[in-house]
């Protein structure tokens, strides 16, 4: 017999969380999740489907294509490595992005500090589990929520609208470590932004051998 708390089990947990999205959340959102817009979806951001490679060529393509990067996935494959760097994605398409002059900008684990850049126009690189009981990280767009309904959305593997509720949402994407990131022109700022991670992010944009476009970072916090 297998131990409770073994991996079969979490995976058979989260995936019995992840069928009951379509359901609706009885939960209560935090007052910085009520202060936003009620509901939001940034319709205009590029969808490249597929599953392979945990999405994330499609997901970087995508926020890439998002900021007028002309790019494809096949063209981001060997940039990231793959198949051989699978396990490295994380650091590999935070790498990629700076080589294309992009600010990566990491966010607080918290729902509300998501939803917050996603109600002023930028959407989020997020990784989370697919729910599945043998499955793996998936990474996607954060393009949308609806309050009221308490649901997330999400341009996923060869979904291009997923619903989620919020708690089954948080819970996938806080077992694969909460990542979540802005990929950021320049000049662009996110919202709320801090003053300090901003810098330090253009600060590893210049130590990617971007410093023109790391020197426009730091000027558009500086005139801020």
């Amino acid at each position: 017999m297998l131990p409770l708390f073994s991996p079969f089990y979490k995976r058979l947990l989260l995936a019995g969380a992840l069928a009951l999205t379509l359901v609706g959340c009885a939960g209560q959102v935090s007052q910085d999740v009520r202060r936003l817009p009620e509901r939001v979806e940034l319709s205009g951001v590029p969808f490249f489907r597929g599953n392979a490679n945990q999405s994330a060529p499609m997901a970087l393509a995508s926020i890439l294509s998002q900021q007028g990067v002309g790019i494809t996935p096949g063209l981001l494959e060997k940039p990231l490595g793959l198949p051989a760097g699978i396990n490295k994605l994380q650091g590999s398409m935070e790498a990629v992005a700076r080589d294309y002059g992009m600010v990566v900008y990491p966010l607080d684990n918290s729902l509300a500090a998501l939803l917050a850049q996603v109600a002023a126009g930028n959407p989020v690189l997020v990784r989370y589990s697919d729910g599945a009981l043998w499955g793996e990280p998936r990474y996607a767009l954060l393009v949308g929520y609806d309050r009221f309904k308490q649901r997330v959305l999400l341009r996923s593997g060869n979904s291009r609208r997923m619903p989620i509720d919020f708690d089954s949402f948080a819970s996938a994407w806080k077992s694969e470590g909460s990542w979540a990131v802005l990929v950021q022109r320049p000049e662009q700022l996110p919202a709320q932004v801090d003053r300090q991670r901003w810098l330090k992010a253009a600060n590893d944009l210049a130590q990617a051998g971007q410093e023109q476009a790391a020197a426009r970072a730091t000027k558009a916090i500086g005139a801020q």
